[in-house]
């Protein structure tokens, strides 16, 4: 009968103790992580033709080798939190990988709503104004391309912009529209 009682005690004793370490496991809060992003941006860059200057159209326009673009996010207080400038190959192509992109809210920092791409530079001296097409000049939003890379320890969501087109600097006005 005393070893009931003594149990009973001891029980007794104990279970507050053990009520409050769940509570206080249950209140804890995590610990916040940065989430690391394998986001990849594509597209083109064209010398849009003189016959279409002013528009948006890439009738007849010419992949743009060498170009530079640039991707810019910023988080959801506006602040820039990824910049870097890519250059597309000899079709005009480019494949930005960026590295170390994070988003600290998995929703207002997604690279959907966070991320632009840019015209910066062309390397063709008879086409190297700026033009607006798809928003080269403002900032062209991504559009999720529903494509996912995988390769050996490696995956990447992949997500397109533009295509984008810098204009002829000298245009015949016989020959625009």
């Amino acid at each position: 009968m005393a070893n009931n009682k003594l149990i009973t005690i001891v029980f007794i004793l104990l279970l507050p103790l053990a009520f409050l370490a769940a509570a206080t496991s249950a209140h804890e809060v995590p610990v916040k992580q940065d989430k690391t992003a394998t986001v990849v941006v594509e597209g083109k860059v064209y010398c849009q033709s003189c016959k279409y200057f002013g528009s948006w159209s890439l009738t007849d326009a010419e992949p743009l080798p060498t170009a530079k673009v640039s991707v810019i996010c910023k988080n959801h207080k506006k602040r820039v939190s990824y910049y870097n400038v890519f250059e597309t190959d000899k079709n005009g192509y480019f494949y930005a990988e960026l590295k170390d992109f994070k988003m600290t809210h998995y929703l207002l920092d997604h690279p959907l709503h966070s991320c632009h791409v840019k015209l910066v530079s062309s390397p063709s001296e008879s086409c190297n104004l700026l033009s607006n097409v798809n928003n080269g000049i403002n900032g062209s939003p991504l559009r999720f391309e529903n494509k996912v890379l995988f390769g050996q320890n490696y995956e990447a969501v992949v997500y397109g912009s533009g295509p984008l087109a810098f204009r002829p600097t000298n245009c015949d006005p016989e020959v625009t529209h």
